[in-house]
């Protein structure tokens, strides 16, 4: 456990947990999304030694509300966006799976945290949106990721609309991987996460960089170049011989983790 003051920090499962400790809302002022920064480069200084990293928040009420209004001043905002912006940067920086799981409202800038990360599941009392045009701005990193995720024409409604949707509509939408009881909320998260965490890191790491690789290219050029992954960062790998030798066994793999 981490001796953060905003934030808890752990390790589980195989996992890295980040935990947004600022009930009941959560809210991100800049010394919290300080913390989420420092955290986020801690996990990526030992990436090797785990599975996926979950980004969690404590209290059911709200996974996060958002930045705080008022660090959106004229004489905080540009502090503002440059240590919220970075924490992408760190998430983008990760080689292993992230995952978000989400209680409650997640809206604005813990929209835009959550969307960001590779998975999410949700509780079925989440409310998930970007309403910041309502009180005068825009959501910077929503308006690039948003419309990568879901449809452009209803990306551009929750935008500009600032529009709040709960958990069945972001599943129909293909915003959250998958929504479950908030009373099994804790069970069923644990379920989802082993399914990647009982894996090889390696391997995880190796197919991680293959769809991102190939996101937005021309088939051709994503094609040469994931095979490029798949020779060289994949199957170099001890894991990759000894999963395929296993099957070939009709035998459990034992990862290695190189």
């Amino acid at each position: 456990m981490s001796d953060y003051k905003f934030i808890k920090t752990w390790d589980a499962d195989g996992a890295a947990w980040i935990s947004i400790n600022r009930p009941p809302y959560n809210v991100l002022d800049i010394p919290t999304m300080e913390e989420l920064n420092d955290a986020l480069a801690a996990v990526k200084s030992r990436e090797l030694e785990v599975r996926a990293l979950v980004v969690t928040a404590e209290g059911d009420k709200a996974f996060s509300a958002g930045v705080d209004v008022a660090d959106h001043t004229p004489d905080k905002v540009e502090k503002m966006v440059e240590v919220f912006h970075e924490i992408f940067h760190h998430l983008d920086a990760l080689e292993i799976p992230t995952l978000a799981a989400v209680k409650g409202a997640a809206l604005g800038g813990g929209c835009e945290l959550a969307i960001f990360c590779d998975m999410i599941v949700a509780a079925d009392n989440m409310k998930i949106g970007q309403p910041e045009v309502k009180v005068g701005v825009f959501p910077p990193l929503a308006a690039v990721v948003l419309p990568r995720l879901i449809p452009d024409k209803r990306a551009f409604e929750l935008i500009v609309g600032g529009e709040t949707i709960r958990a069945d509509e972001a599943l129909r939408l293909g915003l959250v991987n998958k929504v479950v009881p908030l009373d099994a909320f804790d069970e069923e998260f644990g379920k989802f996460l082993r399914v990647f965490t009982t894996l090889s890191g390696p391997v995880l790491r190796a197919t991680k960089k293959a769809i991102r690789t190939a996101k937005g290219l021309p088939f051709a050029d994503a094609l040469s170049r994931v095979e490029q992954v798949y020779l060289h960062d994949l199957m170099t790998t001890e894991d990759a011989k000894e999963g395929l030798q296993a099957f070939l066994e009709k035998r459990r793999p034992e990862w290695k983790h190189r």
